[in-house]
C-alpha cells in the first residue's frame, strides 16, 4: 500500500502559478492584485506593463508563468484566458535592528509576500468583465 496521490490543485480548464518570497508587504501587493482579477490574461499584462507600482513586476512575471502553463502544461487556448484568481498572503518577516538614542533599539521589520494567480478558460457563459 503507497500513499495516496495529491488531488489537483486546479481544475482541468485552469493553470496555476505562484511565488513565495516577493519582498513586499502584503497589502501594497494585493493593490496590485486587485487590479487584474477578473481581467483577460492579455489586457492584465497590459495593465500590469504600464502600473506605476514597483511591485507590479513581480505580479507580472508571475501572471506570464500561469500563462506559460496553461500553454505547455494544460493545452489550453491562450487567447481566452481570464484571470480566475489572484490570492496574496504574508510569508517571512525579516527583522533588522536600528541604534536609537540612550543605548536602546528601534526594529525595522521587512516583510515579504507569497502571491497564487490562477488563469482560467473563458467558456461562452462566462460573462466578460473587462471588455465593458
Amino acid at each position: 500500500m503507497g500513499q495516496a496521490s495529491n488531488p489537483p490543485k486546479v481544475r482541468a480548464d485552469e493553470a496555476l502559478a505562484s511565488a513565495h518570497m516577493i519582498r513586499s508587504s502584503a497589502r501594497k501587493l494585493n493593490l496590485v492584485a486587485a487590479l487584474i482579477r477578473g481581467m483577460s490574461a492579455g489586457r492584465a499584462m497590459t495593465e500590469l506593463a504600464f502600473c506605476k507600482r514597483r511591485v507590479a513586476g513581480e505580479v507580472r512575471k508571475v501572471l506570464q508563468a500561469a500563462i506559460a502553463n496553461a500553454e505547455n502544461n494544460h493545452e489550453l487556448d491562450v487567447d481566452r484566458l481570464y484571470v480566475a484568481e489572484a490570492t496574496v498572503g504574508r510569508s517571512v518577516v525579516m527583522r533588522r535592528y536600528q541604534a536609537r538614542a540612550r543605548g536602546r533599539a528601534g526594529r525595522i521589520e521587512k516583510p515579504f509576500s507569497r502571491l497564487r494567480v490562477v488563469v482560467r478558460e473563458r467558456t461562452e457563459t462566462t460573462s466578460q468583465k473587462d471588455d465593458e
